[in-house]
C-alpha cells in the first residue's frame, strides 16, 4: 500500500516528503490510519546519528495513534473503527523469558524498534509514524478508549511509559516521596502519574517559569536548581527520584536527598558518563538504577490507568510543514510539553 510521510534522506538532513510502501496484511496484522504522532527528542538524536549510524531514508516517530481501517484474517484483538496505539517497538523474539512475561523492551534477542531498524528478517527497514498509514502485528499495539483525546495520548506511548514503568516498578503509592528532575515531555507526565498514585512529588527544574505548571500538574514542591543552594526539602527523605534529563548532571546533590534504601532512576541518555562518589551510595544503602520504556503488558496497563485518572499529555498540535520548527524548539526545550503532528497533513 502506498503511504505518504516525511523522511530524513541522510544524517542531519531536513525531513522531506516521502512516499513508500507498507507490507500487505499478514494473518495477525492490523492496519490503521494514523491520526497523530508525537515528536520525541530521540527522533532528532537518531536523525543526527547521536547514538550511532542511522538507516536512511529514515521515517521517524514512535508515539503513534490512529483508527483501525483493516485487519488480517486471524486478528482477534482489534476491529475496524477501533482506536489504536503503537510505541517504541513493533516486534521481539516472542520466546525469551522477558517477552513471555510482557517485558519485550528487554528482549534477550533485542526488540525491533519502530523505526531506524530492520524487521526480524534482517533486511526490511522499519518506518515510523511520521506518515498517514501504519501496519503492525496486533500483539504490538494497544487499545485506546474513546474517552481519551488521541492527540494527548500519542506522547504516552514513549514519554509516558518511560516514566510510568519505573514509578510502578519501584512501588510508588500513597505516602511515597518522589522527586522528578526536569519538567519536560517526560517530567510533566511523571508528575501527573506520581500525583495520581498518591505520592508527594517535588519537581527539580532549572526553569523558574515552570513553577506554576509544576503545581498545576500535581507537584507539592518546586525547587529551582538554577539558584545556588536552592531552597526546598534538603533532608534525606526521598524514596525515589527520577531523572528525566538527558544533559549531564552532577548527581551528588540528588543522591544526598535519598533516604535509606532510596533509588535514583535514570531514564534520560546523556552524552557522557556520570561521575558518582561511592560515599553517597554506601552511606544509606542508596541505589542508582536505569529503566527503559515498558513492555506491552505495562503499556496497556498505563493506558488503562490514564483512562481511570483522565490523564493525557499537554501537547502542541502541528502540521507536517512545521516539523523543522518543532525540532528546533525541541532542541531548545521550548515546548509545553510535547509536539504532536496532525497526520492528516502528510
Amino acid at each position: 500500500m502506498e503511504v505518504h510521510g516525511r523522511a530524513a534522506l541522510g544524517p542531519s538532513t531536513p525531513l522531506t516528503p516521502f512516499v513508500f510502501s507498507r507490507r500487505e496484511l499478514r494473518d495477525h496484522d492490523v492496519k490503521f490510519d494514523v491520526t497523530f504522532c508525537g515528536v520525541c527528542h530521540s527522533d532528532i538524536h537518531q536523525i543526527d546519528e547521536d547514538w550511532g549510524p542511522g538507516i536512511f531514508p529514515m521515517v521517524p516517530g514512535h508515539e503513534i495513534v490512529g483508527v483501525v481501517s483493516a485487519v488480517g484474517p486471524a486478528c482477534s484483538k482489534f476491529a475496524v473503527g477501533d482506536r489504536i496505539g503503537v510505541g517504541t517497538f513493533v516486534d521481539s523474539c516472542r520466546k525469551c523469558e522477558f517477552c513471555r512475561r510482557g517485558d519485550q523492551q528487554y528482549c534477550q534477542e533485542s526488540d525491533t524498534p519502530t523505526y531506524n531498524a530492520f524487521e526480524r528478517d534482517g533486511v526490511t527497514p522499519t518506518y515510523g509514524g511520521y506518515c498517514d498509514q501504519f501496519v503492525v502485528d496486533e500483539e504490538f499495539a494497544v487499545r485506546i478508549p474513546d474517552s481519551l483525546d488521541l492527540a494527548g495520548v500519542a506522547p504516552l506511548l514513549c514519554a509516558g511509559i518511560t516514566v510510568y514503568s519505573p514509578l510502578r516498578h519501584w512501588g510508588v503509592t500513597t505516602g511515597t516521596k518522589v522527586g522528578v528532575i526536569g519538567l519536560g515531555g517526560l517530567g510533566h507526565l511523571a508528575v501527573k502519574f506520581a500525583a495520581a498514585m498518591g505520592a508527594s512529588t517535588t519537581v527539580f527544574s532549572h526553569s523558574a517559569n515552570k513553577r506554576d505548571d509544576a503545581f498545576r500538574l500535581g507537584a507539592r514542591e518546586f525547587v529551582n536548581t538554577s539558584v545556588p543552594n536552592a531552597s526546598g526539602d534538603e533532608s534525606s527523605s526521598f524514596d525515589l527520584i527520577i531523572n528525566t534529563v538527558s544533559a549531564p548532571l552532577n548527581l551528588t546533590s540528588y543522591l544526598d536527598r535519598l533516604r535509606l534504601d532510596g533509588t535514583l532512576v535514570l531514564v534520560g541518555l546523556p552524552s557522557r558518563p556520570y561521575e558518582v562518589g561511592a560515599g553517597e551510595l554506601v552511606a544509606k544503602r542508596r541505589s542508582i538504577a536505569g529503566s527503559m520504556a515498558g513492555g506491552m503488558r505495562e503499556l496497556q496497563e498505563m493506558i488503562d490507568f490514564c483512562t481511570r485518572h483522565a490523564i493525557t499529555s499537554d501537547v502542541e498540535v502541528i502540521d507536517a510543514n512545521e516539523i523543522a520548527d518543532a525540532f528546533e524548539r525541541t532542541r531548545a526545550s521550548d515546548v509545553r510539553y510535547r509536539f504532536v503532528i496532525d497526520a492528516t497533513t502528510f
